[in-house]
């Protein structure tokens, strides 16, 4: 069944599975080759209003089972809506709707057993304790993961007898991860997972991630951190304004925004510049103080690299600037990827 726990505007701010019905959720069945093969989600033409306001408009991707795919995009741009429609949580004007080729209208107890949600926020009784929080949704489960395994992983292991109302924000975010994972899902689904948590903390959860993915599990990952996206995701889909302007690979997605790149140096020696530009990758050469920043397209710091070491000059404070995630969506949709306001 689904917990159903007030918060604000959201009415449904958590999932919890009833019974895990098939053993070894975590683990892949068949090879690799079977599993690339399969979709895990399917949507196609998804569109949800709210009176006169489009939160998203004709969203349409699949993802394979196995991989971790991302929502990157500022806030207001639909990501949450999508993924909420996605797993029933909320009900869009139209769609059609697959995870593992269930229609979540046609069957919500299979899609309830199947995946685990963690959305942005969530509440608890003030007085219950993390351990007693933890074991109670594990209780759901016929074939539950290993809870000190999770608990341990997300930094709460010493946590289990502190009550709800004394964790702070970061472990309130925690607990959330934990619970979504309990049932060993074949879909897990984290909206902003990351949100609130220290630096070590969220390198924690992302290894977290990369391991429940190895064995298994399909991750449908909502972001606005670029760094997140780039570590973990196989593939990303970039949206903006309740559509979807571009879906690949963060390294093909950067590669949409590569433009002119730039290696900057401080030589050990003066030498001539002309070894530098009449190299085919090098567009300009021009002076920051003592540091020379070189322009250019192609394999640009190979090419300076090279050059430098056949001229004997040495180089100090060496920088090179390349492509982000963050510049592809620029490039797509001439906007910044931060943003202001959730939209619903």
């Amino acid at each position: 069944m689904w917990k159903m726990l007030a918060c604000g505007r959201e009415k449904v701010v958590h999932t919890a599975i009833t019974m895990a019905t098939e053993p070894g959720a975590w683990i892949a069945p068949g090879s690799q080759a079977e599993a690339a093969s399969r979709p895990a989600v399917e949507i196609s033409h998804l569109r949800k209003t709210y009176g006169p306001l489009v939160a998203v408009d004709d969203v349409s991707f699949s993802v394979t089972e196995g991989e971790i795919f991302g929502i990157l995009g500022p806030n207001g741009a639909g990501k949450t809506t999508t993924v909420e429609c996605a797993i029933g949580l909320r009900s869009p004007d139209s769609a059609s709707i697959r995870l593992m080729g269930i229609d979540p209208k046609a069957d919500k107890a299979r899609i309830h057993e199947i995946t685990g949600v963690q959305l942005q926020s969530g509440a608890f009784p003030a007085k219950l304790r993390v351990g007693e929080i933890i074991d109670m949704y594990r209780s759901f489960y016929r074939h539950p993961a290993d809870a000190g395994e999770l608990a341990g992983a997300l930094g709460l292991a010493d946590k289990r007898k502190a009550y709800f109302r004394s964790l702070s924000g970061g472990q309130q975010q925690r607990l959330s991860v934990v619970l979504a994972l309990i049932g060993a899902p074949k879909i897990a689904v984290l909206d902003e997972m990351t949100t609130g948590l220290d630096p070590q903390a969220r390198r924690d959860a992302w290894e977290l991630i990369e391991h429940i993915r190895d064995r298994g599990t399909t991750v449908l990952l909502v972001t606005h951190f670029m760094e997140e996206a780039e570590r973990l995701c196989d593939r990303v889909a970039l949206i903006d304004s309740g559509r979807i302007v571009a879906v690949d690979t963060p390294a093909g997605l950067t590669a949409r925004a590569m433009g002119a790149k730039n290696v900057r140096f401080l030589p050990s020696a003066p030498f001539d510049e002309s070894l530098l530009t009449r190299l085919p990758e090098v567009t300009a050469i021009e002076h920051d103080g003592h540091q020379i920043v070189v322009t250019g397209t192609g394999e640009l710091a190979t090419a300076v690299i090279v050059a430098r070491h056949a001229a004997g000059v040495e180089a100090q404070d060496v920088r090179i600037d390349a492509s982000t995630l963050e510049d592809a969506f620029v490039r797509l949709t001439g906007k910044r990827l931060h943003g202001e306001g959730e939209q619903p």
